[in-house]
């Protein structure tokens, strides 16, 4: 297969070659180290590649046979170990870290038939939303090399949207699959809290907050991947109602006539700006012309947006703090500048002074969001926003000053610049953001989030069907990739 062949195609569509004998195994996974080495010298995505890791153990795999058999696949450099492989977590801190074994969702993915062969960029403990971390240096994004790819899985996203692979795991705990999807023209969706297993290593990450899923360039591949690795494992905390049928059947669904409320404005944060408001505005027109009722809507988070955001801080930050005492126990360092990016060591200094009544009490701040949230789709079906309130950042624009923040005011940096995406991480349920739309005057990608109340993917890959096939966004595709197809 040549390598305009393979970016031609979704994970789905390779899996049906693959199964069909078209192509083997071998032959996909050579043509992915072609992308690599042709694109990654631009965009920075991947860190790291080993030989192919399929269905039955490390170097194998079955090529065919399973729902995404033979396609290769990238795993983020956080939140999923791969037995034998480094996960450095971003950070210097952790840098040379091996896990010993699979985790739960490794597991899954070697079950249908992926073939991992290399980790994608994360920032430094995912503590941020775009990806430059100092140990890897910045991901690029390929619709503007001068831009933020997104974070936290942002080397997941620019390894899609430049053709590397069709589909990448990732992780999202305040809007890391949506944002990086928003910046760079993907599909991408953020499950249902439980829906997907964090073990066995953990139970949850930053108390339920965060969760697991991928970014693709087709709502379809999304769908199978969930499909794939959805599910609870024994001693996890949160569990998510089974679907009623497969994602993978929903997409061809239609999704009847939907209430739509319409939030064009965060509740605090940075204010919806010129092209991104445009953008919501052509697509809520879109979704009354394909018959859906639409109507402004407002999200009431039950607290003011310094105490939600305070909240989080206080989650977020206490968290760092056991994380990376044992990293530095088990690598016999010390958190430090020499370890730690300023950010991390500011979150890392806030949360050694959260008491326990502070963060009981942000605990509380989570539940009365969860319960306002879900409230909102008893008169809605589905929560219509930017994802990202303007256009992808420059490099390097999100961390000035940063030496000057203590952790709060890193989080509230952070909530200000993605104000719409971490109230869903919040209350557990699913929202995704979709690629419908691009800034007339510069042509980088605008995505939309929309959101469903707990345990309704189904709501939302069926609307994704629909929009996918009313308004494809196959047809725009970055220069990066662009030169790929080419050679």
């Amino acid at each position: 297969m040549k390598l305009s062949e393979y970016v031609a195609y979704d994970a789905v569509g390779l899996a049906g070659l693959a199964a069909r004998g078209e192509v083997t195994a071998a032959e996909l996974e050579a043509v992915a180290m072609e992308a690599v080495a042709a694109v990654n010298p631009l965009v920075n995505a991947v860190v790291e590649t080993w030989p192919c890791e399929g269905g039955d153990g490390a170097g194998g795999g079955a090529a065919t046979g399973e729902p995404l058999g033979g396609v290769p696949f990238l795993v983020k450099d956080l939140g999923v170990t791969v037995a034998g492989r480094r996960t450095e977590q971003g950070s210097r801190l952790a840098a040379g870290q091996v896990a010993a074994a699979d985790s739960h969702l490794m597991r899954r993915f070697r079950a249908a038939g992926l073939r991992t062969f290399g980790r994608t960029a994360t920032p430094e403990f995912a503590y941020d939303i775009t990806t430059e971390p100092v140990l890897y240096g910045p991901t690029r994004n390929p619709w503007d090399l001068g831009r933020s790819a997104g974070g936290s899985s942002g080397g997941a996203a620019a390894a899609v949207a430049a053709g590397i692979v069709p589909v990448a795991h990732g992780t999202d705990a305040a809007g890391s699959i949506r944002i990086p999807a928003a910046s760079t023209g993907l599909f991408g969706l953020k499950p249902t809290r439980g829906r997907v297993s964090m073990g066995p290593d953990v139970d949850e990450i930053f108390n339920g907050l965060a969760v697991q899923g991928c970014v693709s360039r087709t709502v379809r591949d999304s769908a199978a991947l969930l499909d794939a690795v959805r599910g609870p494992e024994s001693g996890d905390p949160y569990t998510a109602p089974e679907p009623v049928r497969p994602y993978a059947d929903e997409v061809a669904r239609d999704p009847g006539r939907l209430r739509v409320g319409v939030v064009a404005q965060a509740g605090g944060g940075r204010r919806t700006e010129g092209p991104v408001a445009a953008a919501l505005t052509r697509t809520a027109d879109l979704l009354a012309a394909l018959g859906h009722e639409v109507s402004e809507a407002t999200l009431d988070l039950g607290v003011s947006w310094e105490e939600y955001v305070l909240a989080n801080a206080r989650l977020w930050t206490a968290n760092l703090v056991p994380w990376l005492d044992g990293l530095a126990a088990a690598h016999g360092r010390v958190v430090g500048p020499a370890t730690v990016e300023p950010q991390s060591l500011a979150g890392y200094a806030f949360g050694r002074g959260v008491t326990a009544a502070d963060f009981v009490r942000a605990l509380g701040v989570r539940n009365i969001v969860a319960r306002g949230v879900g409230a909102r789709f008893h008169r809605y079906d589905v929560l219509l926003t930017p994802t990202l309130p303007e256009l992808p950042p420059r490099i390097g624009e999100l961390a000035e000053g940063v030496e000057d923040l203590d952790g709060a005011g890193w989080i509230d940096r952070i909530f200000d610049r993605a104000p719409f995406t971490a109230v869903h991480n919040v209350a557990g349920t699913p929202a995704m953001s979709v690629p419908l739309e691009s800034d007339p005057a510069t042509g980088l990608p605008v995505g939309l989030q929309f959101a469903a109340a707990h345990g309704r993917e189904d709501v939302l890959f069926r609307l994704a069907g629909q929009l996918e096939r009313a308004a494809p966004w196959a047809h725009r595709v970055p220069e990066v990739r662009a030169s790929v197809s080419r050679s």
